[in-house]
């Protein structure tokens, strides 16, 4: 070997060792800078002629583990997903107050009932009345509130997945420009290690985000996609797009998220992604809080219903002169069928004493007496006025009865105590709602008591458009069905809604329960699309009443009753008119039939909270059968365990991504003990390769002397 080989040779050993250093330099430097990732030099012989010629570092890189890096990348997207589901349902489960607390909402709920019974020892006190009253509508301002915070969750929720989309695009657009830095430098042999931790910190924000898969390319930089294989960088990177929905209620319809990939081709995002932020802000906008925000409807609808049925059965003392009921959604002729038993409607004097008073009885097959002699719907209104005298004046429009006293004598409705008059489960006066207490904007219960063959009497033109949504929360399909007009029937509607090729039937079927004329849906598939309402242009000609609010079609119509309910303006202007006795058919011939000292109608409301009412299946709950006051302790266990089960995902989600980058940075990160070995060992190869060039130097000094 000559001396200049050996010169070569150790010459390559300091520049090796030179840049060994600069690294574990840089190492030392960074220690504590967050998500800085150790390089590491690598150095390789390099031969000439099959000969050793010295050494070179042959490229610097980070020291990453990718399996470390994946596991910490789905941490964080899970992470993202559950810390964001947890933080706004919370917000949700606060609405509701303390289950143990004397202040929360179901709180009032128990309280409200108690407090009837409580003006029943005294009914004729004014403030005991007032104080009913100004609980019964706080009970129902505090529903529509929380129905509306969560409506408010859930327009945040939408607005973050805007700020979330953005995100991502620009972390995209970022991360595919520092591919090109990366591949540049690569083919020149350049250091791209800074570009590369910059690039490993963007991936890190991008999966918070959504779920995704990084691998590497050969040229350098990096191929991501998400969770299922949608490609978002390395090739060009993809565009996300989505326009939130603006000001949100319980019917709003969301617009799909898109990606469009690199190569052009556009598809839902939520079909790709399983985790992240985003899939935790489109679960609790579309699964969480809709939920709550049905189960909330169906609570408080059933306790205006439940208060109304016992306010129907009851009179206020006077009795009013006029009884406006609520708008059935039906015609005449529909709503009047199907009745069974008998009530009696009377008129009544300022004292309370009967003057005239009318026994409907509803037999079979529709058939219909009144004080004995034979009716029909078609003679009803005629032969009813007959006999109450022609002293009150009965009229059916807009899908709503009305009974209007003629003169000062006011009226009062009571069923038979032995074969009450029945339709649905409900009494004559409380299916018409002719007596309620709380009033609403729409239709509060679907039992509509319509059969197959009963005519729905649309309008013409009207239509009906469903959106089908899947498991992932992205849009299967928007369907516009035609609403059967004129002389079609709930049957000519179930085939139009059934109809495979232009209704529902490739998603589910829709059925009518015979006893009680409620319609249901029931998905195809597991897991079932969900159903919701987009648009219903659909009118019942007689009531204006459309379909989806008639049949309560869809989870939004439902959960928007919460806004709808509040105390009846008469009888909070005047609590005299809150009727809290019960009329006396059995009362002798001349004495009071209505007594003001009568309080057992206020034991009725008291009871009301207490009896077995029908609760149709809402927000994942099943249909059953409970008192309102179980079924609210349900509801309120029901939202405690939710956000027990929400914070519990989100802490063990926290827990694995700490642990998993815990291990990333113990394998990653900068260890001073470490690069101190490392140091020592590269300064001595370099003061090694040094003395090599020394002694180089001497041989030839000494072969220079010797010539």
């Amino acid at each position: 070997m000559s001396l200049t080989s050996i010169m070569n040779i150790a010459n390559s050993g300091m520049h090796a060792a030179q840049t060994q250093l600069r690294v574990v330099s840089d190492n030392v430097a960074n220690v504590n800078t967050p998500g800085y990732v150790r390089k590491i030099a690598d150095q390789q012989s390099t031969a000439t002629q099959g000969i050793g010629s010295g050494v070179e570092v042959a490229r610097i890189r980070l020291a990453t583990d990718r399996f470390l890096q994946a596991a910490s990348l789905n941490a964080g997207a899970e992470a993202g997903r559950q810390g964001v589901r947890y933080e706004l349902f919370d917000r949700i489960q606060t609405l509701f107050g303390d289950p143990s607390g004397d202040n929360s909402f179901f709180t009032g709920v128990d309280d409200l009932f108690a407090a009837f019974s409580s003006v029943s020892e005294s009914p004729t006190s004014s403030p005991l009345r007032q104080d009913i009253l100004y609980q019964a509508q706080a009970l129902f301002d505090q529903g529509a509130s929380i129905g509306k915070n969560i409506q408010a969750a859930r327009e945040e929720a939408d607005g973050r997945l805007r700020t979330a989309v953005d995100t991502a695009n620009d972390l995209l657009g970022q991360i595919e420009d520092l591919n090109k830095t990366i591949a540049a430098a690569a083919a020149t042999g350049d250091d791209a290690t800074g570009s590369q931790t910059t690039q490993a910190t963007l991936l890190g924000r991008l999966s918070q985000l959504m779920d995704i898969k990084v691998t590497g390319r050969a040229n350098g930089g990096v191929m991501v996609r998400t969770g299922t294989g949608t490609l978002l960088a390395g090739q060009g990177h993809a565009t996300l797009a989505y326009s939130p929905a603006g000001s949100v209620d319980g019917r709003t319809a969301f617009n799909e998220i898109w990606i469009t990939e690199p190569g052009g081709q556009k598809r839902a995002l939520l079909d790709s992604v399983a985790s992240g932020e985003i899939k935790g802000l489109v679960e609790l906008r579309d699964v969480d809080a809709p939920a709550a925000a049905e189960r909330l409807g169906e609570l408080m609808s059933k306790v205006a219903d439940e208060l109304n049925r016992a306010h129907n059965a009851n009179s206020s003392v006077p009795a009013p002169t006029s009884l406006n009921g609520r708008n059935t959604g039906q015609s005449w002729a529909t709503a009047i069928a199907g009745f069974t038993g008998t009530t009696n409607i009377a008129t009544t004097n300022a004292a309370g004493v009967v003057q005239q008073r009318a026994e409907i009885v509803f037999g079979a097959g529709g058939a219909i007496t009144i004080n004995g002699a034979m009716s029909s719907a078609a003679n009803f209104e005629a032969d009813l006025e007959a006999a109450l005298g022609g002293q009150v004046d009965f009229r059916f429009q807009n899908g709503a009865m009305s009974l209007t006293s003629m003169g000062a004598n006011g009226i009062a409705i009571a069923d038979d105590a032995n074969a009450p008059a029945t339709k649905v489960g409900r009494g004559f006066s409380h299916f018409f709602g002719l007596n309620d207490l709380v009033t609403t904007t729409q239709p509060a219960f679907y039992e509509t008591g319509l059969s197959g063959a009963s005519s729905l009497g649309l309008a013409a033109g009207g239509s009906l458009t469903l959106r089908f949504t899947g498991e992932s929360g992205s849009k299967l399909k928007d369907v516009a069905i035609a609403a059967p007009a004129g002389a079609a029937t709930v049957n000519d509607l179930l085939a139009a809604l059934n109809n495979p090729a232009t209704g529902a039937g490739r998603y589910g079927q829709f059925s009518l329960d015979a006893a009680t004329g409620a319609l249901t849906f029931k998905g195809a598939g597991s897991p079932a699309p969900t159903l919701s309402v987009l648009d219903d242009t659909t009118s019942q000609s007689a009531s204006g009443v459309s379909v989806s609010a008639l049949f309560g079609i869809g989870g939004g119509v439902r959960a928007a009753r919460t806004g709808g309910l509040t105390l009846r303006g008469d009888i909070q202007a005047d609590s005299t008119k809150l009727a809290l006795a019960r009329l006396n058919l059995g009362a002798a011939a001349g004495t009071p039939a209505l007594t003001s000292n009568d309080g057992s109608g206020a034991l009725l409301l008291a009871d009301a909270g207490k009896a077995t009412a029908r609760f149709d299946g809402a927000g994942g709950s099943a249909a059953t059968s409970t008192s309102i006051t179980r079924y609210a302790a349900d509801f309120s266990g029901d939202i405690g365990s939710k956000a027990a089960a929400a914070e519990s995902r989100k802490d063990s989600a926290e827990a694995l991504l700490t642990e998993a980058q815990a291990r990333q940075t113990a394998h990653e990160g900068v260890n001073l003990d470490e690069e101190l070995v490392m140091m020592t060992t590269y300064q001595q190869a370099f003061n090694a390769s040094a003395r090599l060039i020394q002694a180089a130097k001497d041989m030839y000094d000494t072969l220079l002397g010797m010539i």
